[in-house]
């Protein structure tokens, strides 16, 4: 044993000499799973439980996106590390820029954000209006280069808010309440990113309506679901994404019926980004999976497997439950993108191969499946038999989906043959 404060001093400058060091300029980044990670964080610190599955996804999020990010947070877990007052972990960078973010109610939280995608509309299409009537103060060339700005990558973000702070130099010299009105309104011809976040109790059960109400309105809001398959912040009940077989309170002999699909009904609607990813077993899907989301100019959902101390297994492994997860089939891995539906092709892409294994040899990792094994062994094999069968029926059902079409026809469209290429 010796003496802390010594140590503690020269640690001290040790971190504030990191913390000086020029951060990477994210135009010269490439956005994936390497590039990603040397991109500052803006949510550090969060005093979630050690291990926990949630706190990667926000961190990805805020390396993309949290220099122009909403987020709109449902209560549970994620709000509770999110606004641990009197700290926060969601931080700003250098440039004095950071995620704006804000807990709802949980039933509300989908309208509570669909509300801030409605105001962020609202001053960008004040900004552009008052930018047309300035223009003969501001110049033609100056107004059409603010309002044709392609803002997509970094580079195109950086080149747009290079003119934001020229046009305010230049609204600074006028002397017009339209002036004043476009200073403090200036921001937002910089696109925002808009992002609803909460966990599968939200979700798939009590905050679904609102959910898919958002969903149905077309309009540009991202979606992100951190998926614990239980009530993790309230004491580990039941939800409608708890698993065949788990046991949870409310399901003490294995929860009898399966998850619901919330990725297959979302993608009904034609006009969504679904995504289904686990960033422990491949990280890669994971990124574009979020940069997907956000250029997609309509409404994406993002499903993402996280475990958690509820699940009953020492979080150490928690990668490695994750890749086993996918392996199994048990959380397929795949991209709704309908940017990609045409007359040939299908919006869904499978990003993870065919079910390997047991799906036993996964639920006995963890105790919420394990404690129905040491109960009921009879009700184990019976239950695990039945999820075996769904996982290989959906299997089935989304390589189906994935298949390419021809719509003239009506019918999946088979690999040409030899005479079909020539």
């Amino acid at each position: 044993m010796v003496a802390q404060p010594p140590l503690r001093e020269a640690e001290r400058a040790n971190f504030e000499f990191f913390l000086g060091l020029p951060e990477v300029p994210r135009e010269q980044v490439s956005i994936d799973a390497k590039g990603s990670q040397l991109l500052e964080p803006l949510f550090e610190f969060s005093g979630a439980c050690a291990g926990c599955g949630e706190t990667p996804y926000l961190k990805l999020l805020t390396q993309l996106f949290g220099d122009r990010a909403l987020i709109a947070n449902a209560t549970g877990c994620s709000s509770i590390y999110g606004g641990n007052l009197p700290t926060t972990p969601y931080t700003k960078n250098r440039d004095g820029r950071g995620p704006a973010w804000a807990n709802s109610l949980f039933e509300d939280n989908a309208e509570f954000g669909f509300g801030l995608r409605l105001a962020v509309d609202q001053h960008a299409r004040q900004a552009r209006d008052l930018l047309q009537r300035l223009a003969g103060e501001l110049g033609d060339g100056r107004v059409s280069g603010l309002l044709e700005a392609e803002q997509h990558g970094e580079a195109a973000i950086a080149a747009q808010r290079a003119r934001v702070a020229e046009l305010r130099q230049r609204l600074a010299g006028l002397a017009s309440p339209l002036a004043r009105r476009l200073e403090a309104l200036a921001d937002y011809l910089v696109r925002k990113s808009v992002w609803i976040v909460g966990g599968d109790g939200w979700a798939y059960d009590i905050g679904y309506g609102g959910l898919d109400h958002v969903l149905a309105q077309g309009r540009d809001v991202n979606v992100l679901v951190l998926d614990t398959e239980v009530y993790s912040n309230t004491g580990g009940q039941q939800s409608k994404a708890t698993p065949l077989g788990a046991v949870a309170k409310f399901a003490t002999g294995g929860k009898a019926v399966p998850k619901k699909d919330l990725g297959l009904l979302a993608m009904t609607y034609g006009n969504v980004y679904v995504a289904q990813i686990a960033y422990g077993a491949k990280d890669a899907q994971t990124v574009h999976a979020f940069a997907e989301a956000d250029a997609w100019p309509g409404p994406s959902l993002l499903l993402a497997y996280s475990h958690c101390i509820a699940h009953g297994y020492d979080l150490s492994r928690g990668v490695a439950q994750q890749k086993l997860a996918v392996e199994t089939g048990y959380w397929p891995l795949y991209r709704h993108d309908p940017r990609r539906a045409g007359a040939r092709e299908s919006a869904l892409r499978l990003d993870s191969g065919a079910p390997r294994g047991k799906l036993a040899e996964f639920a006995r990792n963890e105790t919420r499946f394990r404690m129905l094994e040491q109960q009921d062994p009879a009700r184990f094999e019976l239950l695990m038999g039945r999820a075996q069968r769904a996982i290989a029926e959906r299997h089935a059902l989304y390589r189906h989906m994935a298949e390419p079409f021809d719509h003239g026809r009506g019918d999946p469209t088979p690999d040409p043959t030899p005479d079909d290429k020539a």
